[in-house]
């Protein structure tokens, strides 16, 4: 292989300013103004080195696979990065026809009361440092790791999920309208 063919395999990526970045045994660790979190890049075939204010990252072969793997493993760190920063927000939208839905969070669940007259409230989890607000009609999901917040809301649309009906003519349940970075208050 050329040389040129073998830079293809690898990648560089900015620091932020107000963002530091450890990596120790496999382990990212990266500090920002909105809080901590860490990421493991043990089952990921990614070699990683920090210098000054870049993240290096090299595949660990010349395969298309390798290529698509160490692109992954950039994203996912841009991700954080970015989520230390801003932030991210979820929108979720309650929808009934007839009984009215209501959302309370407790602790590190989120109740999911009165759905298609149902006595017993259902359970869904919340995922990491996220952050459920219901506002009226509206469930306001918040956080700085984008893999909790999205999980998180998944597991919201997925607990209101209409069982044994038509999901055509059934249509109530717990809807995400927006996505975007920042974190709204």
């Amino acid at each position: 292989m050329s040389t040129k063919q073998l830079s293809k395999f690898e990648e560089e990526l900015d620091i932020p300013d107000n963002v530091q970045v450890t990596y120790k045994s496999k382990m990212l660790q990266v500090t920002g103004p909105l809080g901590k979190t860490h990421k493991s890049f043990k089952k990921i075939p990614v070699d990683i080195t920090i210098n000054e204010k870049k993240i290096m990252l090299k595949a660990t072969g010349t395969r298309n696979k390798d290529f698509a793997i160490m692109r992954t493993a950039k994203s996912i760190i841009r991700n954080i990065c970015e989520g230390v920063i801003e932030g991210y927000t979820i929108k979720m939208k309650i929808v009934f026809s007839h009984f009215p839905i209501t959302v309370k969070v407790n602790e590190k669940n989120v109740l999911i009361e009165n759905f298609q007259g149902e006595r017993a409230p259902r359970l869904t989890k919340i995922w990491g440092g996220t952050k459920v607000t219901p506002k009226g009609d509206d469930v306001i999901i918040t956080g700085h790791v984008l893999t909790d917040v999205t999980q998180t809301a998944a597991e919201i649309e997925n607990g209101s999920r209409v069982k044994n009906k038509d999901h055509r003519v059934f249509l109530d349940g717990i809807y995400k309208f927006e996505k975007r970075k920042g974190i709204e208050k």
